[in-house]
């Protein structure tokens, strides 16, 4: 039986409706769901965290790799069949939330493997203060994309590798360079290189969705570089980075001088030596 009708099957038997407004579209395809366990360069010591596990197709692959899966799901019934099924094959190293990922201080959890008992537990409640390395693994729907990547990135415990499956316009976003950076890829490219790894035709997901998706790769780093300095992470001020950022990107066609002089309460003359001291034209404008 391929992906397709164990799908069809589970939703049958679940009377599950796939709904498009929960970007619920199923991945069928083994060889894409291949593709991103290979992006993930899993290793036996590691612990992944997926998001949007669904029916669990993925997770079961991630566990065969991993030391332990923490599956996040916010679909009730969906974490109930996650849950079932991961009992019925023995499955010993995923543990199952039921919760809205954005709600939850996932840098907190304590990574550790769980017996059959606990899997079945819908809560998962740490103790506070465990500093542990992890891996996301999710499937995002387009209107959490950057709350989630801000979370994760901007997190004191950051995920040393997350592998996503989003809509293809989206991952572009990500990727963009000069000429074509956006608020998303300025949040996510400060934190982490990423790259499009594949593009996933529409027609790899049951229900069929209508626009294409596309895997992506996201690697935290450690450093920047802003002009001819290099500094660290933590010697900036991200908070006061991040606003200045969203004031140049607030009105894309004019030029950074006149965002920042209005954002800021600033003269564009004042603005203008801003740029100057950054190595930057006059006339330059958000997305260069």
């Amino acid at each position: 039986m391929d992906l397709l009708e164990q799908t069809k099957q589970l939703c049958n038997i679940y009377n599950i409706k796939p709904a498009r407004s929960k970007g619920q579209n199923f991945l069928i395809k083994e060889d894409v769901y291949d593709r991103i366990i290979d992006a993930a360069d899993l290793k036996s010591s590691d612990v992944v965290l997926e998001v949007g596990p669904g029916l669990g197709f993925l997770t079961s692959k991630l566990a065969l790799k991993a030391r332990k899966v923490i599956a996040i799901e916010l679909d009730d019934k969906l974490a109930e069949v996650l849950k079932t099924g991961l009992i019925s094959r023995e499955v010993e190293n995923v543990e199952v939330v039921n919760d809205n990922i954005l709600e939850l201080g996932i840098e907190n959890f304590e990574f550790r493997i769980n017996n059959k008992k606990n899997i079945q537990n819908s809560k998962f409640n740490p103790p506070a203060g465990r500093q542990n390395s992890f891996k996301i693994v999710a499937n995002l729907p387009y209107n959490i994309t950057s709350v989630f990547l801000r979370k994760f990135l901007s997190a004191e415990n950051k995920p040393e590798l997350v592998v996503l499956m989003l809509q293809k316009e989206v991952a572009e976003r990500i990727v963009a360079k000069k000429g074509k950076m956006s608020l998303l890829a300025v949040s996510v490219q400060f934190y982490a290189e990423a790259e499009v790894i594949q593009t996933v035709p529409s027609n790899n997901f049951w229900p069929e969705p209508k626009v294409d998706s596309a895997i992506v790769r996201i690697e935290a780093k450690l450093l920047r570089f802003f002009g001819k300095n290099r500094r660290s992470l933590a010697s900036l001020d991200e908070k006061e980075f991040f606003r200045l950022v969203k004031i140049g990107f607030s009105a894309k066609r004019k030029m950074l001088k006149n965002n920042l002089a209005n954002g800021c309460h600033i003269t564009r003359e004042e603005a203008e030596q801003w740029l100057k001291k950054s190595g930057l034209s006059p006339k330059v404008r958000a997305q260069e």
